[in-house]
């Protein structure tokens, strides 16, 4: 981030009432200094951050390659992004499809081992076998984060969200993290821990489009010259979306709600190009995700079966509800809200507690893993023996109860032939074959209350010592699970006042849920909507997501935006806090050091002076003296644009030097640079050498900078500042002054991200919480 040094500032005038004050007069009195902090935890790794350019600069090479640019190259580029977009949702198909089928034969040959060493009433080799199982599987995927890819663990969307609003999350899409993300998720998910593969699998699906629109790893790159278009960041920002959303859809084989997934969730940037290519990657995915589940049907996929998707069909059940089902409805989406809050407030505490230990070195990252798998184990394979054991229904086929290890409804487990162990059924079995089974429909009498009750109090407990740890995890798994389980123990309660299925009551259980912690609706309504395939389903479901939603947020933020915050990642909110109405953008800049310009031609011993006293990632530029047209009064300053810190390291590397003070010409800037050259990033000032002689030399700065940088007049209020900021997708911001005069500088301030974020501006102007109580009160 835009890290600035401290400087004292003046002292204004404090205004009694906050509300009443114009944006005119000064508003209170505030701190030395508007403070920044550039760290943050990316991953499980506190790491610098800095924003991403993703405006386009518009300089003089800039400029002559787009006008240089042929009818060839222009379709050349438009065809390179559908075919990313293609092979982002090819590769991420795949690979989703062989997590699936990886966790689906490594945790049921671990179930069906355990099923044996139970019927011979081996009990404690059955419970050596399973926890050593699990604790082996849980090390591996450990080890490799903590080792190898700390920014693997954890699901990675807050820093997905984080990327695409602006802020650069460094190693979060590397080939490292991308194999430990597709290794990890597939041994911590077989090990039977409370977390899914959702989360991971929108990460997997981000990394895979960040490695191809850099043609590989930094240090392993494709230098095709067809790769030099997507050399910036904002064609990386529109790829890592639709790999985002190739994500979703592979976890839920939803690609509408994938797509809709990355519009509400992750995304900041949007336009309609945008959303028809992320479309087409979605689609992608989905054909191969069902010539995958054609080629398992036949049985070529060992234990897969049915099993590795969330699928739900209920296309075939027909859904009657009158106008006093509305009631439960309705008594579901306030549960989902007020439990959604309480866990994301939970879980917040916990999470905090683990940054701790966490922070105590790697043997105390693992051992912490280590210890949530054990207890699991002991959880999931000792509470099955406090169930009753039920008798079969004698309408239901023989071969379909009891079960013994196959997947199926109704397990044996511990019960003697003709009964089933109704909690055995949902304890174990891996995690999408639980989610199906207390999904389904027209088994009223399958699972009993006290079983019900005992797995959603299992899974709050889980869901909140699991997430966390240094695995790869997603919160959507378990958080359906607790949902579904609140949900079908309601419809046990209303089965008799209700038309609704008890299957049907655990899916708006799930969403409601969801919706109460994650704050999503029109994303999750269509996901939802595509894993039941009936569309009688969707008006409960759209009522139950909104009072989830409505009243979670009474109580909180979202899940994401709690994570984000534990880890410092400066993120943008869509709306600006009402309080920001009352500070200019101008007292703003006032409370920050003075603005550092750079001429149009500057020596190369400033330059160097500059760049190694600041830690700015762009100057102003400014020349004194112009000529203006005939009739306008001489000497006149103009701001000429901003200049990147980036692009002034790249011409001191180059050591493109002029011995006297003067302006080039547009062809001895051409004959040396490419806009592609300056694209490249990470070069630090430390890294270039310059000779005495050297710095005596002359730098021309106008061929590089950016002619038309945005800017606001220094009267505009912070809130519509904050807007356009996050809007546009900027780095900078160039405050100008209001009225003009002989010896002005044309630009008073630049403002960046930190400068904008609420706790910052509030640190250098304290009264100012005065009125965000009151705004709250309201």
């Amino acid at each position: 981030m835009e890290s600035e040094p401290t400087a004292g500032v003046t002292v204004a005038e404090e205004v009694l009432d906050p509300e009443s004050n114009s944006l005119e007069q000064p508003l209170l009195k505030r701190s030395p200094t508007l403070s920044s902090n550039p760290l943050a935890l990316v991953g499980a790794k506190v790491s610098h951050i800095e924003s991403l350019d993703y405006e386009i600069n518009e300089n003089d090479l800039f400029k002559h390659d787009w006008r240089s640019r042929s009818t060839v190259q222009v379709l050349q580029y438009i065809v390179l992004k559908w075919t990313l977009a293609f092979l982002v949702g090819l590769l991420t198909g795949v690979i989703a499809s062989l997590i699936n089928l990886a966790i689906e034969n490594i945790a049921g040959m671990k179930l069906l081992v355990v099923t044996k060493f139970v019927e011979k009433e081996k009990y404690l080799t059955g419970f050596a076998y399973f926890a050593g199982a699990n604790l082996a599987l849980t090390a591996v995927a450990a080890v490799l984060c903590v080792v190898y890819a700390p920014t693997a663990a954890g699901p990675g969307i807050p820093e997905i969200k984080a990327y695409l609003n602006g802020v650069d999350t460094p190693n979060m899409f590397g080939a490292s993290t991308l194999i430990v993300k597709i290794i990890g998720s597939i041994a911590a998910v077989s090990a039977g821990l409370d977390l899914g593969k959702e989360g991971p699998l929108v990460h997997i699906g981000s990394c895979i489009a960040s490695l191809l629109g850099n043609g590989g790893t930094t240090e392993y790159r494709i230098k095709w010259k067809w790769l030099r278009y997507f050399n910036n960041d904002r064609d990386r920002r529109d790829l890592i979306t639709c790999g985002s959303a190739s994500g979703v859809c592979a976890a839920f084989r939803s690609p509408v709600g994938g797509v809709l997934f990355a519009l509400e969730e992750v995304a900041t940037w949007w336009r309609s190009a945008l959303l028809w290519r992320t479309f087409f990657g979605t689609a992608v995915v989905v054909v191969v995700l069902r010539a995958f589940m054609e080629f398992c049907n036949s049985g070529n996929c060992g234990l897969f079966g049915k099993g590795g998707l969330i699928l739900f069909d209920v296309s075939d059940v027909t859904v009657r509800y009158h106008a006093m089902d509305l009631l439960p409805v309705v008594v579901i989406g306030v549960i989902g809200g007020v439990l959604g809050s309480l866990y994301n407030y939970l879980l917040h505490k916990v999470l905090r507690l683990y940054n701790l230990i966490n922070e105590k070195g790697r043997i105390h990252k693992l051992l912490l893993a280590l210890a949530v798998s054990l207890f699991t184990s002991v959880c999931l394979y000792s509470l099955p023996f406090l169930a009753r054991c039920y008798p079969c229904d004698p309408s239901l086929p023989a071969e379909s109860c009891p079960t013994t290890g196959r997947t199926g409804n109704f397990k044996q487990f511990n019960c003697p032939p003709g009964y089933y162990n109704d909690l055995a059924t949902l304890l174990h079995s891996t995690n999408d074959d639980a989610v199906r089974n207390i999904f389904s429909t027209s088994t009223p009498t399958e699972f009993h209350p006290l079983s019900l009750l005992i797995f959603f109090a299992l899974y709050c407990i889980l869901g909140l010592v699991t997430f966390g740890i240094a695995v790869p995890s997603g919160l959507f798994l378990p958080i359906i699970l607790m949902g579904s389980a609140y949900g079908r123990l309601l419809g046990l309660a209303m089965s008799h006042y209700t038309n609704i299925d008890e299957g049907l009551y655990a899916v708006l259980g799930a969403a409601s849920l969801m919706a109460g912690s994650m704050r999503m609706t029109v994303s999750l309504c269509v996901i939802f909507l595509e894993l039941t395939n009936n569309l009688l389903l969707l008006p409960i479901t759209m009522i139950v997501l909104l009072i989830s939603k409505t009243v979670g947020d009474i109580f909180n933020p979202s899940i994401y935006e709690i994570i984000l915050h534990l880890k410092g990642l400066p993120f943008l909110e869509a709306h600006a806090e009402p309080w920001m109405r009352n500070l200019s953008v101008g007292e703003l800049a006032a409370a920050k050091p003075s603005v550092v310009t750079l001429h149009g031609v500057e020596k190369v011993a400033h330059l160097v002076e500059v760049l190694r006293n600041t830690t700015h990632n762009g100057f102003p530029v400014v020349d004194e003296g112009v000529v203006l047209p005939a009739g306008l009064p001489m000497g006149a300053t103009e701001l000429h644009g901003l200049v990147l810190r980036s692009h002034i390291i790249a011409v001191l590397r180059k050591k493109w030097f002029l011995p006297e003070r003067r302006r080039t010409e547009e062809w001895e800037v051409r004959e040396q640079f490419t806009s592609v050259d300056l694209a490249e990033r990470g070069k630090k000032i430390e890294q270039v050498e310059v000779t005495e002689d050297e710095m005596e030399m002359y730098v021309d700065l106008h061929p590089f900078t950016n002619t038309t940088p945005y800017t606001v007049v220094e009267s505009m209020s912070v809130a519509k500042a904050v807007v356009l900021f996050r809007m546009v997708g900027l780095r900078h911001l160039l405050i100008v002054p209001k009225y003009q005069a002989a010896g002005m500088s044309p630009v008073t301030g630049i403002l960046t991200r930190q400068d904008l974020r609420g706790h910052n501006i509030l640190a250098a102007f304290p009264h100012l919480a005065k009125s965000k109580r009151r705004d709250k009160g309201r």
